[in-house]
């Protein structure tokens, strides 16, 4: 790599991660950068994924060293997401460029359509496991299957299910959705790395910049304002995702 190469690496991954961790769509920045560096498209989805990974390991350790932290529904939520996760990622070893771009542009119409629903009442009941349904189970599957298939806006979908189904406050919901990004990432990450699609060196220059941007996105998020922003910068990254593959 140039110098050049791996300033915009740092300084793009920098951007993404504070995305993906106070939101989502930052892989929007990250993918096509990997691709410009010459990577294929396959290979770049699963380079992504080391700086992914190491970006969430970064958010995790920060919430739950501030005490945010809820390890056990976290583990419930993070299961089934693992599972689809290895699902969607095998699939995702072989499929064609424009199946991903379709599966793409669904998920994202459904999101904002979702995170445009009226506020639900939000429950004043401490999450527990006794509180998540077979339907929140469900719902994880799929998304962490879509999230093993294409990394770009899984972070979206997250969010809007969380927030509507299990009905917490969105600096909660942002607790929760990197607790299962981690394992669901690190999974997908195997897979792609056991078919060879991973470029190590790329993905852990692109991982700095991530973390760097992760570790102030923590801090940002349990702010006062954290809610606010959390639901502004997802519907914005929703917009941003659609137009450009729209104009794509």
């Amino acid at each position: 790599m140039t110098v050049l190469e791996v300033l915009a690496l740092l300084s793009i991954g920098g951007i993404a991660g504070f995305i993906n961790v106070l939101s989502a769509g930052g892989s929007m920045l990250t993918l096509p950068l990997l691709m410009f560096l010459g990577l294929p498209p396959q290979v770049a989805n699963g380079t992504n994924r080391v700086a992914i990974t190491l970006q969430s390991i970064t958010a995790v350790g920060s919430f739950y060293r501030m005490g945010h932290g809820n390890l056990v529904v976290s583990v419930h939520l993070a299961f089934p997401a693992v599972l689809g996760s290895l699902l969607g990622a095998w699939i995702a070893t072989w499929v064609s460029d424009t199946v991903f771009e379709w599966v793409l542009v669904s998920a994202m119409i459904g999101a904002s359509v979702f995170m445009l629903l009226p506020q639900p009442v939000l429950s004043t009941r401490p999450l527990t496991p006794e509180r998540l349904s077979p339907a929140i189970y469900l719902a994880m599957f799929v998304v962490g299957m879509y999230g093993g298939f294409i990394q770009v806006g899984v972070g979206v979908l997250f969010i809007v299910v969380l927030y509507h189904m299990l009905k917490i406050d969105l600096r909660q919901v942002n607790v929760l959705k990197v607790s299962i990004v981690l394992p669901f990432t690190f999974a997908a990450l195997v897979v792609f790395a056991l078919n060879d699609q991973v470029r190590w060196g790329v993905g852990l220059t692109l991982a700095l910049g991530n973390i760097t941007g992760a570790f102030i996105a923590t801090r940002v998020n349990m702010s006062k304002r954290g809610a606010r922003w959390i639901k502004l910068i997802t519907l914005v990254m929703v917009a941003a995702i659609l137009a450009r593959l729209i104009c794509y």
